[in-house]
């Protein structure tokens, strides 16, 4: 397997293991319930971990920008569908502004590894 398709992977692992962390620290109720705290802080250990291994493929401006941009929109899609809480129009557009800025990244510039 090429080495690019293994760094997104990763990447793809770190992102989905950050934001499940974070709907554990939402759970942990400010680190007063034990084993929510305890996932969170597994969770964040390893989307770290995979973090650390998609840094090996991708430099680092483009991983982090992917990494901050879903990992915001994947987090706010939690808050919505699993905790019920709302997003405005202002957050929406917010968002799709992220996700735009992350799609014009990969498309056109030529840091991105591709």
């Amino acid at each position: 397997m090429k080495p690019l398709v293994l760094g997104y992977g990763a990447l793809a692992l770190a992102i989905i293991c950050e934001v499940t962390g974070s709907a554990f620290l939402l759970r942990s109720e400010q680190f007063t319930r034990l084993v929510p705290t305890l996932a969170m802080g597994a969770f964040y250990a390893v989307a770290f971990f995979f973090l650390s291994q998609a840094l090996r493929m991708i430099p680092l401006g483009v991983a982090y920008a992917i990494w901050a941009g879903l990992g915001i929109v994947l987090t706010a899609a939690v808050g919505v569908v699993v905790f019920r809480q709302s997003l405005d129009t202002p957050a929406f557009l917010g968002i799709a502004l992220i996700v735009s800025g992350v799609v014009v990244m990969q498309t056109f510039s030529s840091s991105s590894g591709h």
